[in-house]
């Protein structure tokens, strides 16, 4: 299997780099109670780049390390999806997917209809099927979502937190951008107001 470097495109919780590395180097992530075996190639990413990518995302399911509505991506919604794309190894992008499909790490995918079509179901589960989002520096960037749409569950404020603290870290949004970005999200929207998220991404910043 050709190791060439592919950009794993996060927009949920991994926007934040600490929280990443765990998935890279292994680890507990702060906030978790989940821990990652990591790569077999634990190097951090060759570069990382804040990107938007079309479509939007929505929070759906009950997160078994988070409790509430796990975050996930959608082309076909309306917008622009804030995201951070990491450049890793191929063999790193499949045990990054691996430990995100609850999968040990060590197997080497075959990604080639992702690859070549834009559209790769792996398995059933939530995050099994991989999405060619586009290409940037000649190679290709890819992520992993739900097969298709669920009915919306609202987020956690640890879950929401962790986004917020990483669309900042990312972007550079100050708190209110990244609080009304999570706020008018499907499963977020009529649950969780632009205010209240703001007090908590503040309250996260006061403990930090």
């Amino acid at each position: 299997m050709s190791d060439d470097p592919i950009w794993y495109v996060a927009y949920g919780s991994n926007l934040f780099r600490e929280r990443f590395h765990c998935y890279l180097a292994g680890g507990t992530p702060r906030g978790s109670t989940r821990h990652h075996t990591g790569c077999r190639d634990p190097r951090p990413p060759r570069a990382e780049q804040s990107i938007t990518v079309p479509g939007g995302i929505y929070f759906a399911h009950t997160s078994l390390t988070w409790g509430g509505g796990m975050a996930f991506y959608d082309p076909d919604l309306p917008g622009r999806a804030a995201a951070r794309a990491y450049l890793l190894t191929r063999r790193q992008f499949c045990d990054v997917l691996s430990q995100e499909m609850r999968r040990d790490a060590g197997a080497d995918h075959d990604l080639s209809e992702a690859l070549a079509r834009g559209r790769q179901r792996l398995g059933p589960g939530r995050y099994e099927t991989v999405l060619k989002v586009g290409e940037r520096a000649g190679h290709p960037m890819l992520t992993f979502t739900s097969p298709h749409p669920a009915s919306p569950n609202a987020p956690t404020a640890p879950y929401l937190t962790m986004l917020g603290n990483g669309l900042r870290e990312a972007h550079s949004w100050p708190v209110a951008r990244a609080a009304s970005y999570l706020a008018a999200r499907p499963g977020a929207r009529g649950a969780w107001t632009p205010q209240s998220i703001t007090a908590l991404l503040g309250s996260a910043q006061e403990r930090r």
